[in-house]
């Protein structure tokens, strides 16, 4: 196998067969896109990891799993807000780790994992402006009378409103089984 660079830097790996090809036919060869997901906690989140996880199995793909530390209001209290977010930022490094784990046991794939702090689509933005792999956004619809969630509702806003990428979303309510006859 190859070693490649794509345009943010990162190496990848080509396969024999993409090697040959890209000889025979003269041709760049593919890069390999990435599904994101938006870590949450909530039970729709991890259908779609559950999803983005078998797409990227059969799409030969990669998964980012993004948790977003979102500001907590304590900023005129500074030690207060710094002991905050650090709790903070150690319960997301335990959740996006089990997550992790779940996305290599279902797919055999080593998760990339980022935590930020911010706004949610500020961040996702930044981060799809970082890393041109990332092609897909799966975001997981919410099932509670409050509406999918507000991620799904701006993306649902129209073409103003969304992002720079295809967004898929995954009714919060599929079963493993579905999904996997789906994805």
């Amino acid at each position: 196998m190859l070693a490649r660079k794509d345009i943010a830097g990162q190496h990848d790996v080509m396969t024999i067969e993409e090697t040959q090809m890209a000889k025979e036919t003269n041709a760049a060869p593919r890069k390999r896109r990435k599904f994101l997901v938006v870590v949450d906690g909530t039970p729709e989140c991890e259908v779609a990891i559950q999803f983005a996880s078998r797409r990227a199995k059969h799409t030969k793909g990669g998964v980012v799993l993004l948790t977003v530390l979102e500001p907590g209001g304590f900023e005129h209290w500074a030690g207060v807000e710094k002991v905050m977010k650090e709790e903070a930022r150690q319960e997301a490094e335990k959740i996006v780790h089990g997550h992790a784990a779940h996305v290599n046991e279902v797919a055999g794939i080593v998760p990339e994992l980022v935590i930020r702090e911010g706004k949610k689509t500020e961040i996702i933005a930044d981060l799809l402006k970082e890393d041109p792999a990332i092609s897909i956004l799966v975001l997981g619809a919410g099932t509670s009378k409050e509406g999918p969630g507000p991620l799904v509702q701006m993306v649902a806003g129209g073409a103003d409103a969304g992002f720079s990428i295809p967004v898929t979303v995954v009714p919060g309510t599929l079963t493993d089984e579905e999904i996997h006859d789906l994805a």
